[in-house]
């Protein structure tokens, strides 16, 4: 699940994790921010359309906001959570974990309310495998 490790990455996976954000932001209507950020709540990188966010304060309270996440999932005996979805009046934010086992991180994206949700999600898996084997890949060389 959510392991805290170091703050940083190597700039190739950095990098290799800016594309697959990109590809989220560009294809996925309504989305309008992803940042990719440590587990230990440092940002790496992100993409906007639109909007002014403090990147620095919104890493942080994403890392919080998964640490409480994982000890309540812990306390109800939930196993393995990947993502977390808040719905508001005016918009979504998800959180998912990247699992990578070197380099650990969470990819926050904040959407338009009226989304395909399932399209979002589906892209922010597909994105977050591509850097866990991006991760392991740059791990063996």
């Amino acid at each position: 699940m959510f392991n805290v490790q170091k703050r940083s990455a190597p700039k190739e996976l950095v990098q290799y994790a800016h594309e697959q954000i990109s590809m989220i932001i560009n294809n996925a209507r309504g989305v309008h921010f992803v940042m990719l950020c440590s587990t230990d709540g440092f940002e790496l990188t992100s993409v906007h359309k639109r909007g002014q966010y403090n990147n620095s304060k919104l890493a942080a309270v994403s890392s919080s906001i998964l640490a409480m996440v994982t000890a309540f999932t812990k306390e109800i005996q939930l196993t393995g959570c990947q993502s977390i979805t808040l719905d508001a009046e005016n918009g979504k934010a998800i959180l998912t974990a990247v699992s990578a086992q070197h380099h650990p991180m969470i990819i926050i994206a904040l959407t338009d309310k009226d989304i395909l949700l399932g399209q979002v999600l589906y892209m922010l898996k597909c994105a977050t495998n591509a850097i866990i084997t991006e991760d392991s890949a740059i791990a063996i060389n």
